[in-house]
């Protein structure tokens, strides 16, 4: 079939449904264009949501189940897509940074997934389900996935791994000063590998702090550089260098201004102890 797209139904709950019923339809024998008919939509509708451009309605699951004849079997999948606690997109940023040969973070108010102990991620995540912003479950899947990206460190050669922290990320108290006191000795013990650098950006760094959200910024192995930022509802990895170069200057100069390794260790340490 001309110009037919694969599908990676890794990448995310909406590529798997989207494989999924990409399948279903193809066990018919049917062209989009005749799903679409069966379903009152459009054959554009229905290759959008096959491709993952387009995230399934539990109304679209319906009807779609209803014209395969499959019982409920997309609505149980469209679940994993509306109830999932992971943003579209990160999943995929995922599967590159598992592989990335330099990884580069800045924070700001919490400490880098990559970086957190058990204890912290699970303060983390428990404190979302108090606030009924994710349930029991979705926190399960935040913490597996996390587990999974922290142990993707571990292969050779090891990723080269730059991380700078604003200063919130260090005072801000998660789950308990003993926790805290855990984590802090986690970020020491990180700053010590030889593939990693680990600064602080001081609060009186001021207007000289070269962003004001979050950053994750990837090289690849054949050199190819990706960056990634999200909303509140989604995240988007950018490949076009025409916008991740900017930001790889800006990192750049934001490490220039930060402190040093040893003196951002020697902070985290005051942290830890508890001194001012």
């Amino acid at each position: 079939m001309v110009n037919r797209k694969e599908l990676d139904p890794e990448r995310s709950p909406r590529a798997r449904f989207g494989q999924l019923l990409r399948a279903l339809r193809d066990e018919h024998g049917w062209t989009q264009d005749e799903l679409a008919e069966r379903m009152g939509c459009s054959g554009t509708h229905i290759s959008a949501v096959e491709t993952g451009r387009r995230p399934p309605t539990p109304r679209f699951a319906a009807s779609a189940d209803r014209a395969l004849g499959t019982g409920d079997q997309l609505q149980r999948q469209g679940r994993a897509v509306w109830h999932t606690a992971i943003l579209e997109g990160f999943p995929e940023f995922v599967a590159h940074e598992v592989r990335a040969a330099e990884i580069r973070l800045f924070e700001l108010g919490i400490i880098p997934g990559l970086l957190q102990t058990s204890e912290y991620a699970t303060a983390i995540t428990a404190g979302a389900v108090r606030r009924g912003a994710i349930t029991e479950q979705q926190a399960e899947e935040r913490l597996t996935l996390l587990a999974r990206r922290q142990a993707s460190l571990d292969r050779t050669p090891a990723p080269l791994v730059y991380v700078v922290l604003d200063e919130s990320c260090i005072r801000r108290v998660v789950g308990s000063q003993r926790i805290m006191a855990a984590q802090m000795e986690r970020l020491a013990a990180f700053a010590e590998l030889p593939s990693t650098v680990v600064q602080v950006a001081p609060y009186d760094l001021g207007e000289r702090r070269a962003f004001d959200l979050p950053v994750h910024l990837l090289t690849l192995s054949d050199r190819a550089q990706l960056a990634y930022a999200e909303s509140a509802q989604q995240g988007r990895l950018e490949r076009d260098m025409r916008f991740v170069q900017p930001l790889l200057t800006a990192y750049h100069q934001l490490q220039a201004e930060a402190l040093s390794q040893m003196a951002s260790v020697a902070m985290i340490e005051q942290v830890r102890k508890g001194t001012p």
